[in-house]
């Protein structure tokens, strides 16, 4: 066990890939991350050369992934640094991967909502918002689960909002709805 652990911040250069594999969901990414120096001569900040890693990830981590990361947001990622060479074309090339334990929004740029996944409901994973834009459904027809318009119902419930009438909301469970409604 003498992997090299890494934990990188940057943005996400590229749409996640989502697959389907044997054992579970594999998704990848492009992930670039680019220093930031204070120039003393000109006295502004500069930008670095950016690094270009590709980000991989398995099971729920990558199911978690394609319905919570899109193009230029800011992440930070932790994992396993693997750099292999290929040769291509003749050519010798170096990639570098990150095997992904964990990622995550990177909270000193904005701000994130959490949705916690309930097992077996892979709907929970769309991209809220996403289908909104599109004037598409991102949910199952007659869906009331998290992330729907009644964003704490429960999904087996009769399709009320809360689940029954007789289900109060916690203010907890209204404060998540009041942010659900945030575009």
């Amino acid at each position: 066990m003498n992997d090299t652990l890494v934990t990188l911040v940057g943005n996400a250069a590229t749409g996640v890939e989502f697959r389907e594999t044997a054992t579970g969901g594999m998704a990848r990414f492009r992930f670039a991350v680019t220093p930031r120096r204070w120039d003393r001569e000109k006295q502004l900040w500069t930008d670095g050369h950016t690094s270009f890693y590709t980000v991989w990830a398995w099971r729920t981590l990558a199911l978690n992934l394609s319905g919570s990361v899109s193009v230029g947001e800011p992440l930070v990622v932790h994992g396993r640094l693997k750099v292999r060479e290929e040769e291509r074309e003749g050519q010798r090339r170096t990639f570098v991967d990150i095997e992904a334990v964990a990622v995550g929004h990177d909270l000193t740029r904005g701000t994130a909502a959490f949705r916690r996944v309930l097992r077996g409901e892979p709907a929970l994973t769309a991209r809220a918002g996403s289908a909104e834009r599109s004037g598409a459904s991102a949910r199952p027809e007659g869906f009331t689960g998290p992330g729907g318009p009644d964003v704490l119902g429960d999904p087996g419930d009769s399709g009320k909002p809360y689940g029954s009438a007789t289900k109060r909301p916690t203010d907890r469970q209204k404060a998540g709805k009041k942010l659900a409604s945030v575009p």
